[in-house]
C-alpha cells in the first residue's frame, strides 16, 4: 500500500485532542446549503461540524469562525440570508469570527494574530469547500508552524468540470484526491469526531 510523507518519517499520526487545540470553522454559511453552491453531503458535513463544535464548547476550547465575504449581491454577500453563517454553527458571544476575501484564511486577515494571542500549537478544521478554501487554509497553516487535523465528515465540495473538458469530476473523487494530497504532508485526516478524543 501507498504510505504518506508522514507515516514514512515516522510522524504521530493520531489527531490533534479537543482539549489541545482551535477548532477553526471555514465558510460554514447558507450560500453552500440553499445558495447558489450547493454542496454534495453538505447537510451531514454541518451536522458533523456542529457536533465538533458542541465538543469544544463543552471543554472550553477555543473557536475560530471564518466567514467569506464576497461582492454586494452575489454569492456570499453578508448583507444577504446566504451569507450567514448556517444556524446549526452559528457563533456564540464570545467566539471569533473572521471575515476573509481570499482562499487562504490567513490572507489579508488577522487569523495568525489570533492563533498567537491564544499561543496555539494545533488546530483542527472543519467547513467548506474541501478542494479550496480547507485546502489553502490548511497549507498555510502547516508553512507558519501549525499542527494540523482535518474532520473528514465535516468538511465536503461539489462537483467540478474537468480542466480539459471532457465531462465533470464527482465531488466525492474531489474531496478524496484532496484530502489525500494534504494527508500526505499537510495534516492528520480523522475519519469523523468519534476518531477525535477529548
Amino acid at each position: 500500500m501507498a504510505k504518506t510523507l508522514l507515516s514514512m518519517s515516522g510522524a504521530d499520526l493520531t489527531p490533534n485532542r479537543v482539549s489541545e487545540s482551535v477548532l477553526i470553522l471555514i465558510d460554514c454559511q447558507n450560500e453552500y446549503v440553499t445558495g447558489a453552491l450547493p454542496l454534495v453531503g453538505v447537510d451531514a458535513a454541518m451536522e458533523d461540524a456542529a457536533a465538533m463544535l458542541s465538543r469544544f464548547r463543552k471543554l472550553g476550547s477555543p473557536v475560530i469562525h471564518i466567514q467569506h465575504e464576497g461582492k454586494p449581491g452575489g454569492a456570499f454577500d453578508l448583507d444577504d440570508p446566504h451569507g450567514a453563517i448556517d444556524a446549526r454553527v452559528a457563533p456564540k458571544d464570545g467566539e471569533d469570527v473572521i471575515r476573509k476575501g481570499l482562499p487562504n484564511s490567513f490572507a489579508g486577515t488577522t487569523l495568525e494574530a489570533k492563533l498567537r494571542e491564544l499561543d496555539a500549537k494545533q488546530l483542527t478544521i472543519v467547513g467548506f469547500q474541501t478542494h479550496m478554501y480547507v485546502s489553502a487554509t490548511t497549507r498555510a497553516a502547516l508553512d507558519l508552524g501549525y499542527r494540523n487535523t482535518l474532520v473528514v465528515s465535516a468538511i465536503a465540495t461539489r462537483d467540478l468540470p474537468s480542466a480539459t473538458g471532457e465531462s465533470d469530476v464527482p465531488a466525492e473523487i474531489i474531496h478524496q484526491t484532496t484530502l489525500a494530497a494534504l494527508a500526505d504532508r499537510f495534516a492528520i485526516v480523522a475519519k469523523s469526531p468519534d476518531d477525535i478524543s477529548d
